[in-house]
């Protein structure tokens, strides 16, 4: 029983997600720094993990909406917003954004 509600839960989760906007495609991506990892996908999933002061702290979720630059990840009540400071945006051929203190830059394919 336990088993099948898992997967049910597992479905649910993957339903709650839409594709990104089409005025918010430069989110897309792998975003990467030494201590942040980030991956948007355009149907709207998130993965998110960071190390800082020897913790380590993940989310991985749909994304549910845009507040401004910042984005709002999770389900529910559940929810963790991304405080973007600097939205994506291309410097000398590499893209890059700041997202909770931390300046990303996009992994090329």
């Amino acid at each position: 029983m336990k088993k099948y509600l898992l997967v049910f839960f597992i479905i649910l989760l993957s339903g709650c997600a839409d594709p990104l906007p089409e005025d918010r495609l430069d989110y897309v991506g792998e975003w990467r720094s030494k201590e942040m990892g980030l991956l948007i996908l355009a149907d709207g999933s998130v993965s998110y993990k960071r190390l800082e002061g020897g913790a380590t702290t993940s989310v991985s979720g749909p994304l549910k909406r845009f507040e401004g630059d910042d984005f709002v990840v999770g389900v529910f009540f559940m929810t963790t917003t991304f405080d973007v400071t600097e939205p994506p945006h291309e410097i000398g051929g590499a893209w890059t954004m700041t997202v909770d203190g931390v300046r990303l830059t996009r992994v090329s394919d």
